[in-house]
C-alpha cells in the first residue's frame, strides 16, 4: 500500500496514507463517542494525538491480557499516539495546550464548564490558533436546561424515542435500550463528516471553527428521518412511527435448517415468495395483487403466513429464490460465528493481526474502499503513554506502519 504526501496550511509535510494524509488531529475525548470519529480520521491517513487523562474509561475492563488494553480499546484507539498528561496540572495542561496550537482538529466531549475552566473552551484556544475546528460533543446542547446531565447512549435512546420505537415494535411493557451504543457510533459518524465539512472551509479559507455536535439532537434527528410520517404535517395528518419497521412481523423466518431474514415488500414479492413455497392459493390472496401492501392493515397477518410456508425450504434455497425474484433476503449472522463467516473473511473485515505487546488480536475492518488514497489501519492502539515523549519532544513517526 503506497503513501501520499500531505501538506499542512504552513507547509509542513507529513507521510502518510489515505485521503487525510496532512491532517492533525487531537483526541481529548473519553469512552467511545469521540475516540470512535478520531479512529475514522486515523484509519482515512491523519496523524490523530490522543491526550488521555491517568485513567481513561475505555481502558477499564476484565478482558485483557496487559491492564489497559481492552478490546474497546484495541479497536476504537488504533491509528493514535497516546500522550498521558494531567489536565488539571498547570505544565501538563500547558504542553496539551502547545499541541493543539498545532493541530487542524480538536475533538472533544468534556463538558463546557470543565473546558471553561482549564481555558479549553472554542473562545480561548480559537485566539491561540484561529484555523482550529474544534468540535465539540456531549449528550445536550450546551445552552439547553439539559446540558449538565450525565449523557450515556441509554440516556440518549430514551430522550431520542429510540427506546418507544423499541417498546412500540416489540409491542413490551418494559421499554428496551437496543442492544448497540448506537447514540454514541451513529454520533461519531456526524462528528467525523461534519469536521471533515469544516476542514475543507479551513483549507480554503484558513478560518476554523466550532463545531457542536449533540448526541440528543442528532439521535432525534437520525430516528425522525423515517419515523416522523404523519406528523411531518401540521396539524398531524397521522401518528409518528414508520410502518414497515414497526411492524411487528418485521424479523427473521424459520426455515427448513435455520433462519432466514426476508423481507417481501411489494405485491409481486409477496406472490413470488409464496409461489416458490408451492402455495398457489396464497399467490391469489387479494391483499397481495393490489397496488401495494398495506402495512398498518395487514402487516401482521401477512407476516404469520410468510412464517408458515418459509420452512418450506432452506436458508440457501431462500436465498436463491430471493436472488432470482429480487425479494429482499440474506442470512443470519450470530455474532459468535462472524470469524468464520465467508463474506466477512473476504472482506477483511475481522482479521487478525499481531499487537507489539498483546499477541494476536482481531482488528475490525474499514469498510470503505478508495482507489487512489487507501485508508489502512498503520498503528496498534497503543499502551496509556506510549508515545509522550516522542510527540512532546517534536518527533513524527504519524506514517510508521506497525506490523
Amino acid at each position: 500500500m503506497s503513501d501520499t504526501t500531505g501538506t499542512r496550511p504552513n507547509g509542513e509535510k507529513r507521510n502518510s496514507s489515505g485521503p487525510l494524509a496532512g491532517v492533525r488531529v487531537i483526541d481529548m475525548s473519553t469512552v467511545v463517542m469521540g475516540p470512535y470519529a478520531a479512529q475514522i480520521f486515523g484509519d482515512l491517513g491523519a496523524d490523530v494525538i490522543r491526550i488521555e487523562s491517568p485513567r481513561d474509561s475505555a481502558r477499564l475492563g476484565t478482558t485483557h491480557r496487559t491492564p489497559g488494553m481492552t478490546p474497546l480499546h484495541l479497536n476504537v484507539n488504533r491509528n493514535k499516539r497516546s500522550v498521558e498528561l494531567n489536565l488539571k496540572a498547570p505544565e501538563e495542561r500547558e504542553r496539551a495546550l502547545g499541541l493543539i496550537d498545532e493541530a487542524d482538529l480538536l475533538i472533544t466531549n468534556m463538558r463546557a464548564g470543565a473546558l471553561q475552566r482549564l481555558g479549553m473552551d472554542y473562545e480561548n484556544l480559537a485566539q491561540r490558533n484561529p484555523a482550529l475546528v474544534y468540535a465539540h460533543a456531549q449528550g445536550f446542547r450546551p445552552d439547553s436546561e439539559r446540558a449538565e446531565l450525565a449523557a450515556y447512549d441509554e440516556t440518549v435512546q430514551a430522550a431520542s424515542g429510540m427506546i418507544d420505537l423499541a417498546q412500540r415494535a416489540g409491542d413490551i411493557g418494559t421499554p428496551a435500550v437496543l442492544p448497540s451504543i448506537l447514540a454514541d457510533k451513529v454520533t461519531a459518524l456526524t462528528i467525523a463528516y461534519s469536521t471533515m465539512a469544516a476542514l475543507l472551509h479551513q483549507r480554503a479559507t484558513g478560518e476554523g471553527q466550532r463545531v457542536e455536535v449533540p448526541m440528543a439532537d442528532t439521535l432525534l434527528s437520525f430516528n425522525m428521518i423515517e419515523h416522523l410520517q404523519g406528523n411531518a404535517f401540521d396539524p398531524p395528518m397521522g401518528p409518528t412511527g414508520f410502518p414497515n419497521s414497526l411492524n411487528q412481523g418485521h424479523r427473521a423466518r424459520p426455515t427448513k435448517d435455520g433462519l432466514v431474514m426476508i423481507i417481501p415488500y411489494t405485491p409481486q414479492n409477496f406472490r413470488d415468495l409464496f409461489a416458490a413455497a408451492g402455495r398457489p392459493d396464497l399467490v391469489e390472496d387479494p391483499r397481495v395483487n393490489g397496488e401495494f401492501i398495506d402495512v398498518r392493515e395487514d402487516g401482521q397477518d401477512l407476516a404469520q403466513l410468510i412464517e408458515s410456508v418459509t420452512p418450506e425450504l432452506t436458508s440457501d434455497e431462500w436465498i436463491e429464490v430471493g436472488t432470482k425474484h429480487s425479494i429482499p433476503v440474506g442470512p443470519v449472522l450470530r455474532l459468535d460465528d462472524a470469524t468464520e463467516d465467508p463474506y466477512v473473511r473476504e472482506g477483511h473485515l475481522l482479521d487478525v493481526a499481531e499487537h507489539p505487546t498483546e499477541g494476536s488480536y482481531r482488528v475490525v475492518g474499514i469498510p470503505v474502499n478508495f482507489s487512489r488514497t487507501p485508508a489502512s489501519v498503520r498503528r496498534h492502539a497503543p499502551l496509556p503513554g506510549q508515545d509522550t515523549a516522542e510527540v512532546l519532544g517534536g518527533s513524527d513517526h504519524s506514517d510508521e506502519t506497525q506490523e
